[in-house]
């Protein structure tokens, strides 16, 4: 089974509302779309956003390093030797953590599709159902709690809520948006390294002692900051959770070595896919801290990818999949499936995808 065809394609599908952080926002969840075809006639997809700001990835860098690097490296090798092709896209280039992402998912759909078996079946098939949190972009206190009483009566239970802009405005945000859902609904915050360490401990435990009733805060502090981030997991009680200062199984082991956080946000984005993003969960379970997988603003093509790998691993506890319900359409048939906060994972083949409308985007690119 070798790769006998590489494709790559744009897309750009408009957000219902737009998406804030601490470090942009959003308005156009704009992707690289990558098909592989082999010669036995079985084709795989992935996707790639771009974000800057978080992995250093563009449009056009996702678009150079594949047709550069990644074809003439890659087109014509066996997918069934697929430790070798791993280990060269690992080599071929250092960082680029999207381009490789997009490539990974698409090799995994090829491979599993060999195999006639779900993609989270191949990889391990511990659950086929999740469920999923739902997120709170940054805005007014009063805008966040409408919002936010929005989702919980949508059936999301747990709220995934962006601060990290000014501490004593996002206590307020917090405190509007505890008053409007209640005690019975998860808050976790994320505050996309837009604290410092003691700020970020003052914050904290002011709203620990206020009774705000936290689950996690995520990635408090700049993500090369790994003191601060130790700093902070040691000076307060709600756990703290590791995103941007883990690509690498490497950068895992240096935080999981110095105990710097108490849980790990992996991203296939950030981890250049399944194949390393396996690793980091390993590590991650060896050292008794648990997972959640998470996205960027993506198509059901690459949240299907991460629900198949998160689905597949007993140690991934918390799941960060909602960024197609934020589309103002979908341009991929099949893949995973929402009632509400609960998604299940498909039994076809692969990703178990169904037809990838290109052609939808609001900006399509041809194939390489």
């Amino acid at each position: 089974m070798k790769i006998d065809k590489i494709e790559t394609f744009r897309t750009a599908v408009p957000l219902i509302k737009p998406f804030k952080t601490a470090l942009r926002t959003v308005h156009t969840a704009e992707s690289i779309f990558v098909k592989i075809t082999c010669d036995n006639g079985i084709s795989g997809w992935g996707e790639a956003p771009p974000t800057v700001v978080i992995t250093g990835d563009s449009l056009l860098s996702i678009e150079s390093a594949i047709r550069d690097v990644l074809k003439p490296a890659l087109l014509h090798k066996s997918l069934l030797s697929y430790e070798t092709i791993f280990q060269e896209m690992k080599t071929a280039l250092v960082g680029n953590s999207s381009a490789k992402a997009a490539f990974d998912m698409a090799i995994y759909d090829c491979l599993a599709q060999h195999c006639r078996l779900p993609l989270y079946q191949f990889l391990g098939g511990h659950k086929k159902e999740l469920e999923t949190d739902y997120t709170v972009s940054v805005n007014s206190p009063q805008e966040m709690g409408e919002d936010a009483e929005s989702y919980m009566k949508r059936g999301f239970n747990v709220l995934k809520v962006k601060v990290g802009k000014d501490i004593s405005t996002d206590i307020e945000r917090i405190r509007e948006i505890r008053r409007r859902v209640g005690n019975d609904v998860k808050i976790r915050l994320d505050a996309n390294q837009g604290w410092k360490p003691k700020d970020a401990v003052r914050a904290i435990r002011k709203m620990e002692d206020s009774g705000l009733e936290i689950e996690l805060v995520e990635q408090p502090v700049k993500a090369d900051d790994i003191k601060g981030l130790k700093q902070v997991t040691d000076s307060v009680e709600t756990p703290i959770m590791a995103d941007e200062s883990i690509f690498t199984p490497k950068q895992a082991f240096e935080v999981l070595q110095t105990r710097s956080a108490d849980l790990i946000n992996i991203k296939l984005m950030k981890a250049g896919g399944i194949y390393q993003a396996q690793i980091i969960n390993s590590l991650a379970e060896v050292c008794g801290v648990e997972c959640m997988v998470g996205s960027m603003i993506e198509t059901r093509l690459g949240i299907t990818a991460a629900a198949h790998f998160a689905a597949s691993k007993k140690n991934i506890t918390r799941f960060d999949f909602d960024a197609p319900l934020m589309l103002a359409k979908e341009i991929v048939e099949g893949g995973i499936t929402y009632n509400g906060r609960k998604i299940t994972l498909p039994e076809g083949h692969g990703l178990g995808l169904g037809h990838v409308d290109i052609e939808g985007g609001a900006s399509v690119g041809g194939p390489l």
